[in-house]
C-alpha cells in the first residue's frame, strides 16, 4: 500500500540550437524529403554542438522543469534519476554530473539504461520513491545526443535520430488534491533483444580498430520487426493499465506515445480506437529523440496550451531491450 500520492509538479526542455531537416539530409545520403515524411512523418532533428554532452543538455531541461514549478526550489530537490543511453561516459552517471552542475550534494544520483523508455522506467522508480514516503522531491530527466552514434552508410536509420532532453519534477501531492499520477507500469520482453542495439563499447565487443571499421559503435536495429514489436508492446501495457485502472480511452484528455515514427503513432491510435485530436505528434519538428521524446511533447503540449490542470493523461513508450511501459496521471 502506498502511504502517500505523487504527481508532476512541472516540466521543462532543452534542444540544441542546430536544426537538419530533410533536404540537408538528402545533400549528405541518398535519401529525399518525400521518402522520409511518407515513412517517418519527420522534417527536423536537432543536432547537439561539438562542445555539448548529454549533461549540458539535461542541465537546461532541469532549469526549465525547477524554474517552471511554482513549489519546488532547487535546494528541495532529493534524487535525481536520468534516463539516457548516450551519456556522457560509461561511467560515472550522467545524473551525478549533472548534480554536480546543479550544485546539490548529499543525494541520490544514478542512470537508467531503458532505450527510449527510459524517461516512463524513471518515473515509475521515482513515483514509488515518493509513494513510499522515502522522498518528497525528484528529479527526473531523458536526455539523449543519439546523432553521435548515427551510422551514415544505413539510409534507413541515419534520417531518425535528434538530441534533446525533457525533464520533469515528481513532488508528493497533498491528501486531497487533483493532480496525481494514477499509476504506471514497466516491463520488458528480451526474447528479441538484439533487434536494436549499439553493439561495441561494452564488455561483449570492446572497443577495437576492427570495431571501429566495422562501424559497430552506431546504432542497429531492424525497423520492420521492431515497428510490429512496438505497436503490440505500447497497446497491451496501456490497456492493461487502464483496464486495472477501471479507465477507458474515452477517459484520457490527451496520449503521448514515444515519437519514433507517424506510423507507429498512428497505429497506436487505431489500436485505442482514439481521434487524432486526442494524440500529441512532436516528431516532425525533432524525430526521434529517444528518452527525451516524451518530456519534451508533454513540455511542448503544456506550453501551447493543450495539456491543462486536470487532465487525465497517458503516457507510453518503447525501446532497446525490448522495454515497453506506461504512466497514467492527471496533471
Amino acid at each position: 500500500m502506498s502511504l502517500y500520492n505523487s504527481k508532476f509538479d512541472s516540466f521543462g526542455s532543452y534542444v540544441p540550437e542546430k536544426i537538419v531537416n530533410n533536404y540537408d539530409l538528402e545533400k549528405k545520403v541518398d535519401t529525399s524529403d518525400e521518402w522520409i515524411r511518407t515513412r517517418t512523418g519527420m522534417f527536423e532533428r536537432r543536432f547537439s554542438a561539438p562542445h555539448e554532452a548529454a549533461s549540458d543538455l539535461a542541465f537546461h531541461a532541469a532549469e526549465q522543469a525547477i524554474y517552471s514549478s511554482k513549489t519546488t526550489r532547487l535546494k528541495d530537490i532529493q534524487m535525481i534519476i536520468v534516463g539516457t543511453i548516450s551519456g556522457d561516459h560509461p561511467f560515472p552517471a550522467t545524473a551525478c554530473i549533472l548534480q554536480k552542475r546543479l550544485g546539490l550534494k548529499d543525494i541520490p544520483a544514478f542512470d537508467i539504461s531503458a532505450g527510449c523508455t527510459g524517461f516512463i522506467y524513471a518515473v515509475d522508480i521515482a513515483r514509488r520513491y515518493i509513494e513510499s514516503g522515502a522522498y518528497n522531491n525528484i528529479l527526473v530527466v531523458g536526455v539523449e545526443i543519439l546523432t553521435r552514434s548515427i551510422n551514415w552508410d544505413d539510409r534507413g536509420t541515419c534520417i531518425l535520430f535528434g538530441d534533446g532532453a525533457g525533464a520533469a519534477i515528481l513532488k508528493r501531492a497533498e491528501k486531497n488534491e487533483l493532480s496525481r499520477i494514477i499509476d504506471s507500469k514497466i516491463t520488458a520482453d528480451a526474447s528479441e533483444w538484439e533487434l536494436l542495439m549499439h553493439k561495441a563499447g561494452g564488455s561483449r565487443y570492446p572497443a577495437s580498430l576492427e570495431t571501429v571499421r566495422e562501424n559497430a559503435h552506431t546504432i542497429y536495429m531492424e525497423g520492420n520487426k521492431i515497428f510490429k514489436h512496438a505497436v503490440k508492446s505500447m497497446y497491451s501495457v496501456s490497456a492493461d493499465l487502464l483496464k486495472l485502472n477501471n479507465l477507458d480511452v474515452k477517459d484520457l484528455d490527451w496520449i503521448v506515445s514515444h515519437q519514433a515514427n507517424l506510423r507507429i503513432i498512428d497505429a497506436l491510435a487505431d489500436k485505442f480506437k482514439a481521434p487524432k485530436s486526442k494524440v500529441i505528434v512532436t516528431i516532425e519538428k525533432y524525430a526521434n529523440t529517444s528518452s527525451s521524446s516524451i518530456p519534451l511533447a508533454v513540455t511542448d503540449a503544456i506550453k501551447e496550451g493543450k495539456i491543462k490542470k486536470g487532465d487525465i493523461v497517458l503516457l507510453t513508450a518503447f525501446g532497446a531491450g525490448l522495454t515497453y511501459g506506461t504512466v497514467i496521471f492527471r496533471y
